[in-house]
């Protein structure tokens, strides 16, 4: 049989002290061992044995040594569950030998086997208990009967009353063995779950932590990262009008005062968790995405029937057609013309940005954070993002998100609204193109 789980006790957790059964209320088990020893006494001193009395108090001065024999070295083996192998058989060794001298004087302080059987099954591993458990019993009686010559009934029941004590001694200890083992293993598995699981919540904290990072990341990327982007360019612009173009720069710093307070009310929106700036106040997406289509001198087109969504799909959207059209402003190169196509249909929502600009290989790699950031947020809602485009054929960036209410028939997407940009007020104002999108292949990057 595998040693008692004591050994498994070095697996200390958070609850690894309150698990193990046999280990609390030491107090409970010294008052116990007290007991026994103390009616030992008094049993064999208040019997009617015709021993002598010198035989009797050598008995009991040395049975009394079992307690400062205990309180020194077999306390802290019982504490210690036997830790230390040499200094608990010494404990045992010595303790039975002290018993047994006593019992071979005095036969009625076999008593004491109720407190020294407990303690062999607490402090020796199972083959030695078994052992030590066993010459307890049988050791007593062979002794006394060989000194004293009992007669044959009374050698007759005291060999019954050892052999039924040793039997009693055995099962019963054996069992305890069992259950302490199984206290121990459950005490082991209970501190690795209680570990495993403040790993799973240190894990989770990290996780979470590095989610809300990527979207703040996102949202300053897509928001303030892109205003401020916008403001350096209208530096520059007035930098260049202020000596022969007053009315252009005066023009690009009224452009200017706007961008900063969009940016001021994005940053708004942002600390306080609220949506949007062009969301805010009860604004519908197509509204929203037509203001945003005007600051980037972009079209807008709106087809299908628009209707509020969750405001999660909005913000999305929203993100989505301003990251794309951010691109366009930064990578289209100048005179290239960007529109909008916003797309209700009974199964999705679309938000497709179509520009005429210098356009890019898509399969080749790209070190930038939008397009991941744009992936990012359309997956987060169960929706996909496209990039097509090719040198020089300008490039179309497509968002598909599903809708609530997935499987009803989809409609032929019909125009309610265009938004036509003729009229900005923006040097270098660029006439109108085709409020329709070019029909290109969409195919998954």
């Amino acid at each position: 049989m595998e040693e008692p789980a004591r050994q498994l006790s070095g697996n200390a957790g958070p609850r690894g002290s309150d698990v193990d059964v046999h280990s609390r209320g030491w107090l409970g088990w010294d008052v116990y061992f007290a007991v026994v020893w103390v009616g030992t006494v008094l049993f064999v001193l208040g019997g009617a044995s015709l021993t002598p009395l010198a035989v009797r108090l050598t008995a009991c001065g040395l049975f009394a040594l079992l307690a400062p024999w205990y309180l020194w070295q077999g306390r802290p083996a019982l504490r210690t569950d036997g830790a230390d192998e040499p200094a608990a058989l010494r404990y045992v060794i010595v303790a039975s030998t002290l018993f047994t001298a006593t019992t071979w004087l005095l036969p009625e302080s076999r008593l004491a086997t109720f407190a020294l059987v407990p303690q062999c099954f607490m402090v020796l591993r199972y083959p030695y208990a078994m052992t030590a458990v066993s010459l307890l019993n049988v050791l007593p009686i062979v002794g006394w009967a060989a000194i004293w010559r009992p007669d044959g009934a009374e050698l007759y029941f005291n060999a019954v009353s050892a052999v039924v004590t040793l039997v009693f001694s055995l099962v019963f200890g054996s069992w305890i063995i069992k259950v302490i083992e199984q206290s121990k293993e459950r005490g082991a598995l209970i501190a690795e779950l209680d570990a495993s699981r403040e790993e799973v919540a240190r894990l989770s904290a990290e996780r979470g932590a590095l989610a809300e990072r990527e979207r703040m990341s996102r949202e300053i990327h897509d928001t303030l990262a892109q205003g401020f982007t916008s403001l350096l360019m209208l530096v520059q612009a007035v930098d260049s009008e202020l000596e022969h173009d007053l009315p252009g720069a005066r023009r690009h710093l009224a452009l200017m005062e706007q961008t900063a307070r969009q940016n001021l009310a994005e940053a708004r929106a942002l600390v306080a968790g609220r949506a949007p700036a062009d969301l805010d106040g009860g604004a519908s997406l197509p509204d929203a995405l037509r203001r945003l289509a005007e600051r980037h001198q972009a079209r807008l087109l709106v087809t299908g029937e628009a209707r509020p969504l969750p405001p999660g799909l909005e913000v999305v959207a929203l993100r989505a057609c301003q990251e794309a059209l951010s691109n366009v402003r930064k990578h289209a190169g100048p005179g290239a013309e960007a529109e909008v196509l916003l797309s209700y249909t009974d199964e999705e929502l679309t938000v497709a940005v179509r520009d005429d600009g210098l356009g890019f290989d898509t399969g080749a790699p790209h070190q930038g954070y939008g397009l991941r950031g744009l992936r990012a947020r359309a997956a987060e809602v169960q929706g996909t993002a496209e990039i097509e485009g090719r040198p020089g054929e300008g490039t179309t960036a497509t968002v598909r998100l599903p809708l609530p209410g997935v499987g009803a028939v989809p409609r032929e997407p019909t125009p309610v609204a265009i938004c036509r940009l003729d009229d900005v007020s923006e040097p270098g104002s660029r006439p109108s193109a085709p409020s329709t999108l070019p029909r290109t292949s969409r195919s998954p990057e």
